[in-house]
C-alpha cells in the first residue's frame, strides 16, 4: 500500500493582507500541501483579518496564538505601539462570533512529537524575538523548531536540529516583498516566497481610510516606518 505523506504549510504573521495569504494558500496548495498551520497572528495592520480568519478556518488551519491575536481574544492593547493599538481597536470591532472564537481556541503552542510550533521563543510563547538563534534555543526534546514574529525568513541548521522562521504571509521585514511561508514533508523544511498584488493590499486599506503610514511599507518588503530586520545564526 503507498504510504500518503502529509505536506504542511507553515504560515505567520498574515496581519489582515487578503491578498498576500490567498497567494500563499494557492501556491501551497499547487505543491501539494494538505495542512496548514499559521504561527499566529492573523489580525493587526492590513485591513481584511475577519476575510483571512474565513479563508483559515476553509483549510481547516491550526492557528497558534500570536500577542496580536492575543490583544483581541483578552480585550487588550500593545504595550509598545500606540499605533498598533489603534488598529487592534478597529478589528475587535470587525470579527463575528464566530471568528472570534475561533481565534480565541488558538493554542499557545503545538508539539508534534519532535516538533515544536510556537509564535514567539520557548521562553515566551507570544512574544519573544528570536533575532540571534543558535542550538542554545531548542528545549529538551525538541528537533525541529517553527516560530514567527520576527517576520524575518530563515532556516538554520545545528547538527541533527532545525530551527526555521517562515516568514511573514502579510508584513515581510527582510528587504524582499514577496509573501514568505515554508513547507514541512517527512522531516524536510524548505522555504518559500510568492509575489502577491501589493496594490490590492493598498487599495482596501485606503477604502478602509488607513493612513499611508501603514502600508507603504508592503513596498520594500520593512516594517513600518521603514526598518528592515535580520536574524544572526550562532554556531
Amino acid at each position: 500500500m503507498r504510504t500518503i505523506l502529509s505536506m504542511i504549510a507553515i504560515l505567520s504573521d498574515i496581519h489582515g493582507n487578503l491578498p498576500a495569504l490567498k497567494a500563499v494558500i494557492k501556491d501551497a496548495l499547487d505543491k501539494g500541501c494538505n495542512r496548514f498551520i499559521s504561527l499566529g497572528d492573523v489580525v493587526s495592520y492590513y485591513s481584511q483579518p475577519a476575510e483571512c480568519i474565513d479563508l483559515l478556518i476553509k483549510y481547516d488551519a491550526i492557528n497558534i496564538l500570536g500577542n496580536h491575536d492575543s490583544y483581541v481574544v483578552n480585550d487588550t492593547h500593545c504595550p509598545r505601539s500606540e499605533a498598533v493599538t489603534m488598529i487592534i481597536n478597529r478589528h475587535k470591532k470587525m470579527l463575528n462570533k464566530l471568528q472570534l472564537e475561533w481565534l480565541k481556541k488558538s493554542p499557545k503552542l503545538l508539539q508534534e512529537e519532535d516538533i515544536l510550533f510556537l509564535h514567539g521563543g520557548p521562553n515566551n510563547p507570544q512574544d519573544q524575538y528570536l533575532y540571534s538563534v543558535s542550538k542554545d534555543i531548542f528545549p529538551d526534546g525538541i528537533n525541529t523548531l517553527f516560530s514567527g514574529h520576527t517576520h524575518v525568513q530563515i532556516l538554520a541548521k545545528f547538527d541533527n536540529k532545525k530551527y526555521c522562521n517562515p516568514g511573514s504571509v502579510g508584513q515581510p521585514r527582510d528587504g524582499d516583498n514577496r509573501a514568505a511561508y515554508a513547507t514541512l514533508m517527512d522531516g524536510d523544511v524548505s522555504l518559500h516566497r510568492v509575489s502577491y498584488d501589493i496594490d490590492e493590499t493598498v487599495k482596501a486599506m485606503k477604502e478602509a481610510h488607513y493612513d499611508s503610514f501603514y502600508y507603504e511599507n508592503l513596498y520594500n518588503g520593512s516594517q513600518i516606518g521603514g526598518r528592515i530586520d535580520k536574524v544572526k545564526i550562532v554556531k
